[in-house]
């Protein structure tokens, strides 16, 4: 779960299936989660008798809030991917068949995207969402200045100007 978070690319949960327990915190670990209609959630410790550690649990409140942790963990229920995403834990969902097409859609309109702009706004949200005792808004600042110093900004600048499509090298 650390490496996904950590990672300086966004990461998309791609979730059909069974998704539960260990598999949740995956996919909360991940940007962003998208999930099949009749995919299939739970987070079944009060079931098995374990406990989470607190960066589990922070994690799943942090994305849907305490009343929506609370719920989950307390009765352990099975609920579908149309579900997961009223409730924030998918940030879509789709017939089962058209998922692996919308993902790749995001994946390819994510990639179109300034690399260091993308970089620069997980490094925010990382520091945002992490624990406060380690955040560090010198290593965010320096990422947001080296978007502003970047050959991408003059191109993106250049591109917006010119009606065009940037093209963006991560430089």
């Amino acid at each position: 779960q650390q490496a996904l978070s950590a990672c300086d690319k966004p990461v998309i949960a791609h979730i059909q299936g069974v998704c539960m327990g260990g598999g949740m915190g995956l996919a909360l670990a991940c940007d962003l989660r998208y999930c099949a209609d009749d995919a299939r959630f739970r987070m079944p410790a009060a079931r098995l008798g374990l406990g989470y550690d607190l960066d589990g649990v922070q994690r799943m409140k942090d994305v849907l809030g305490a009343a929506r942790t609370a719920d989950l963990f307390f009765t352990a229920r099975i609920f579908d991917g149309r579900e997961a995403a009223r409730i924030g834990l998918a940030h879509q969902s789709f017939a089962a068949d058209a998922l692996r097409g919308e993902v790749r859609r995001v994946a390819g309109e994510i990639a179109l995207n300034a690399p260091l702009t993308l970089k620069a706004a997980k490094l925010s949200l990382r520091h945002l969402l992490g624990d406060p005792a380690v955040r560090d808004a010198g290593v965010v600042n320096a990422a947001v200045q080296a978007c502003f110093d970047s050959s991408d900004y003059r191109e993106g600048r250049a591109a917006f100007a010119e009606k065009r499509p940037p093209r963006f090298r991560g430089v």
